[in-house]
C-alpha cells in the first residue's frame, strides 16, 4: 500500500469544516471518491481530497449545481468554461434583481396600487427600441416645428436619456420617474414653451448667446449663497447686472419692456420639474448633476417684480 496519508470522513470534516453527512453524500455521488478502505471497511481519502472538497464547497457557494461540479472535478469540462457560463448567468440574475428593486422602491415611495406596480414593472422591462420610441415621442412633441433652428439637433441630443443595458438600481428608479414626466401633458407643454423661449433668446446676430435662465443663474448664485433678500435695496446691483446683461444680449434698451420680456421668459422656467428632468437625465447618462436653476429663477422673479411698477387699474 502507498505511504500517502489517508483521511477518514471525520478527519476531512475537521479539516474542511464540512459536515460528515455532506462529505459522505459527495463520496456517494462520485464527486469525491474514496482512495481505499481501512481494514475495518471505513472509507479513506488521499491528500487531494481536501483540496477537492474545498473546490466543491467554493463552487457550491457560487451557485454551481452538483452535476456540473462533478464534471469539473472529473476533468470532463474546463473550470474556466464553467466559471464564464455561471458569471454570465449571474449577470442576468443581478440585472433582474436590480430591476425588481427599482420597481419596488419607486412603488413603495409613491404608495402605488397593484395596477400602478404592474405599469411600473412594464415600463422597467421595455426594450431599448421601445424606450427610444417613448423618448422620441416626448422630444418630438417638445421640438415640433423647430426644425429650422440650427441648435435644435444638439439640444435634442443633450435632452435624450439613455438607460444602460446593465443599469444600476438608481438608474432604473430614475428611468421610471423620467417616464412619468415625459407622459405628463402639462410638463410636455411647459418644455415646449421653454424650448421656444430658449430659441428666441438665441435668435440674435453674432455668436450663440446664453438664454435668460443662464444669465440669471450665473448672476444670482452669490446672492442665494449669502441669503440676500430679493426685495431689499441690497439686491439692486444684482437686478441691474442681470437686466443690463440681458438687454445687451437682446440688443434692446434696459427699460420696462425689456424687464417684462425677461419676466415672461423666467416665469415658465420657475418649474422644479425642469430641474428634476435634468437631474434624472444626468443619473441615466452618467453625467455630473448640474446646479438647480429653479431657486435662482424664483429669487430673481421676486426681485424683479418688487421693482416693477404696479399695473394700471
Amino acid at each position: 500500500m502507498s505511504g500517502e496519508t489517508r483521511h477518514t470522513i471525520g478527519e476531512l470534516a475537521r479539516r474542511t469544516g464540512l459536515s460528515v453527512k455532506t462529505i459522505r453524500y459527495y463520496a456517494d455521488s462520485g464527486i469525491v471518491p474514496p482512495t481505499d478502505r481501512s481494514p475495518a471497511g471505513y472509507r479513506r481519502f488521499g491528500p487531494a481530497a481536501v483540496a477537492r472538497l474545498e473546490l466543491v464547497r467554493t463552487l457550491r457557494e457560487l451557485g454551481v449545481d452538483l452535476a456540473t461540479i462533478r464534471r469539473v472535478v472529473n476533468k470532463e469540462v474546463p473550470l474556466p468554461e464553467v466559471a464564464a457560463a455561471h458569471a454570465e448567468a449571474l449577470a442576468v440574475q443581478i440585472r433582474v434583481l436590480r430591476l425588481r428593486q427599482g420597481v419596488l422602491t419607486v412603488a413603495a415611495r409613491r404608495g402605488s396600487s397593484a395596477a400602478e406596480v404592474d405599469e411600473l414593472h412594464r415600463l422597467a422591462q421595455l426594450t431599448r427600441h421601445e424606450r427610444g420610441q417613448l423618448v422620441a415621442d416626448f422630444l418630438g412633441g417638445v421640438f415640433a416645428d423647430l426644425g429650422d433652428w440650427p441648435a435644435s439637433p444638439g439640444v435634442i441630443v443633450s435632452m435624450t436619456p439613455e438607460l444602460p443595458d446593465d443599469p444600476t438600481s438608481a438608474q432604473i428608479e430614475a428611468w421610471l420617474e423620467l417616464v412619468e414626466l415625459c407622459r405628463d401633458p402639462g410638463f410636455r407643454e411647459r418644455m415646449r414653451l421653454l424650448v421656444r423661449q430658449h430659441a428666441a433668446d438665441h435668435d440674435v446676430p453674432g455668436l450663440p448667446r446664453p438664454d435668460a435662465v443662464a444669465v440669471v443663474r450665473d448672476a444670482v448664485a452669490a446672492a442665494l449663497t449669502a441669503g440676500l433678500d430679493p426685495t431689499s435695496p441690497d439686491a439692486d446691483p444684482v437686478v441691474a447686472a442681470v437686466t443690463g446683461r440681458y438687454a445687451r444680449l437682446r440688443c434692446h434698451p434696459d427699460d420696462a419692456d425689456l424687464r417684462q420680456l425677461l419676466l415672461d421668459r423666467l416665469v415658465p422656467a420657475n418649474d422644479p420639474r425642469r430641474d428634476r428632468y435634468l437631474d434624472l437625465l444626468a443619473v441615466l447618462n452618467g453625467w455630473s448633476t448640474g446646479t438647480a436653476t429653479a431657486p435662482a429663477v424664483d429669487w430673481f422673479i421676486r426681485a424683479l417684480r418688487a421693482r416693477m411698477p404696479e399695473p394700471a387699474r
